[in-house]
């Protein structure tokens, strides 16, 4: 609730890269914080699973994993980034309202440049999932699965890191780029949308 009312304030005020660090930051670690309560209700029960159904489970991801490859690593290189390129747009049209024909093509000019980390990504999910199917396997989730579940970045190849922080920087850029050159209508937009959410929030912690 107060993330999303601070963001919105910020936002007001036009986007730094500082802000913009502040809600990468915040939002992590919110994210870690739900994810460590969301294991802790959850291992009681996963230390109670069968071997089947732990089979169930590994399925599952195999399933996952090959919509993943769909998703992300078919397709040559260009389609790959006119891909990315669509995928941005469309999520900042849901915030601003239609692109102007320069800030589409700013957008277009950052999917060329970007780095192309999916694979390292399928291996890092890959990475965490066998880690977390070892302690299902054992029976620990209730000693080990929340803090496992909650570092999740702990055991990332040096590659995909140093890979993420080159996007980070680039996607940063973009979207201070954009903030610059929107509209009055596009930022009015952006406005009430920011504000939508911190009243969602407070609506829901208010149950």
């Amino acid at each position: 609730m107060r993330l999303a009312r601070e963001a919105s304030l910020r936002f007001d005020d036009g986007l730094s890269r500082q802000d913009l660090d502040w809600g990468y930051d915040a939002l992590r670690e919110q994210t870690r914080e739900s994810v460590r309560k969301a294991a802790q209700l959850a291992a009681p029960m996963l230390d109670r699973l069968t071997s089947a159904q732990v089979a169930q489970i590994e399925r599952r991801l195999v399933d996952e994993n090959r919509q993943f490859q769909r998703d992300y690593l078919r397709g040559s290189e260009r389609d790959r980034r006119r891909k990315r390129a669509k995928f941005v747009t469309d999520r900042l049209e849901d915030w601003v309202g239609k692109l102007s024909q320069a800030q589409a093509e700013r957008v277009r000019e950052y999917a060329e440049r970007m780095p192309l980390i999916d694979e390292l990504r399928d291996r890092d999910r890959k990475r965490l999932q066998g880690a977390v199917l070892a302690v299902i396997r054992a029976h620990q989730a209730r000693e080990r699965l929340p803090e496992l579940i909650a570092n999740w970045e702990r055991g990332r190849e040096p590659a995909y890191v140093k890979g993420l922080e080159s996007w980070r920087a680039q996607y940063f850029q973009l979207l201070m780029e954009i903030d610059q050159s929107l509209s009055p209508e596009q930022r009015r937009r952006a406005h009430d949308q920011m504000n939508r959410y911190a009243e969602a929030f407070e609506a829901l912690a208010a149950r």
